[in-house]
């Protein structure tokens, strides 16, 4: 029998903490308490876990006693405060915020890919960037068929990315718009997302490439233990309230027929192929929305490059992109 373990949840009130404490009673996570944690505003919210309504803790010194896996989704500063109180109070910290990522003493981990890597962790394994997630879990069994070389990745990113506040946001903006108002724009985004695109996700450097490109660059590479492979694209954030999708193009080293790498992503732990043009089937985010899987279609031979694949992949933020993939590494601990 699994041995039943203590399991906090930091930022247990947003949108990914309720989503990690939704996935760990429907997978059956072995756990004997649940000690939802928060800031103190957030303090004495009511969760619903099997069955029981459990009150929300405001997060302090004390409260990783004992406690053998700390799931956080709080943001990078938090993390980074209370990561280590965490560690040394004897528990595994799986963290979602962009922290810890790229710590060499950190593993960044997606179960389907580097599994082994969980090993190596001091106390802190990250979860990574939820695109990335999704399009590496894509990318890593075309890798080992044929040896992926560059990568370019188009991302159309759910407003439910951004947190609790954008999605409201997308509601009022929608309803002013349809009902012929003025749009107020409450400084969530730097200009309106109902009805709209913004290739803005994160800051821009110097060179204009933004924060969420970066982390598609870095991530991925860390991720497939790939340090040299060329990866490029763009970050967008559409007007849909969850799912990601992405344009990916894949150039490999060795030559990868469409319908071979239908085959592959078919048997593909994780991954889900939905691909008949002809009868209108490819994924979307109504698709994927709710579910576990990442979803793919649209494979097809790239008219750009050689040895090439395009597809088109998809899968929900706040599931496979960030509470799934974090109740599944603390599976494999």
């Amino acid at each position: 029998m699994d041995k039943m373990r203590r399991v906090a949840v930091l930022g247990a009130t947003g949108l990914v903490g309720r989503e990690i404490i939704r996935i760990l009673e429907q997978r059956n996570y072995p756990i004997s308490k649940l000690i939802p944690l928060a800031s103190p505003r957030s303090a004495g919210k009511k969760i619903l876990f099997k069955g029981e309504e459990i009150t929300v803790e405001s997060v302090s010194e004390e409260s990783f006693k004992s406690t053998d896996i700390a799931l956080f989704s709080a943001g990078g500063s938090t993390s980074k405060k209370w990561a280590h109180v965490a560690v040394d109070s004897g528990a595994v910290v799986i963290d979602n915020s962009s922290a810890w990522r790229m710590d060499p003493n950190v593993p960044l981990v997606v179960p389907e890919v580097n599994s082994m890597d969980v090993a190596k962790h001091n106390g802190i394994i990250a979860n990574p960037n939820c695109s990335t997630i999704q399009a590496v879990v894509a990318l890593w069994p075309l890798h080992k068929e044929a040896g992926l070389k560059y990568v370019n990745i188009s991302t159309y990113q759910s407003v439910a990315g951004t947190g609790i506040k954008a999605i409201e946001i997308l509601k009022k903006e929608s309803e002013a718009v349809l009902g012929e108002k003025d749009v107020i724009n409450e400084g969530v985004y730097p200009h309106q997302i109902a009805f709209n695109l913004l290739p803005h996700i994160g800051t821009f450097d110097d060179d204009g490439i933004s924060d969420e490109e970066w982390k598609m660059v870095n991530e991925s590479r860390k991720i497939m233990h790939l340090p040299e492979l060329r990866v490029s694209g763009i970050t967008v954030r559409v007007p849909i309230f969850r799912c990601h999708g992405e344009s990916v193009t894949a150039q490999f080293e060795k030559e990868l027929a469409p319908q071979r790498a239908k085959d592959v992503l078919s048997i593909a732990a994780g991954v889900v192929v939905l691909d008949d043009c002809k009868n209108a089937l490819y994924p979307m985010p109504i698709t994927g929305a709710g579910e576990d899987a990442v979803y793919v279609g649209r494979i097809r031979k790239d008219t750009g490059l050689d040895n090439a694949i395009s597809m088109w992949v998809v899968s929900d933020n706040l599931r496979k992109g960030a509470a799934l993939n974090a109740v599944q590494i603390a599976e494999l601990l």
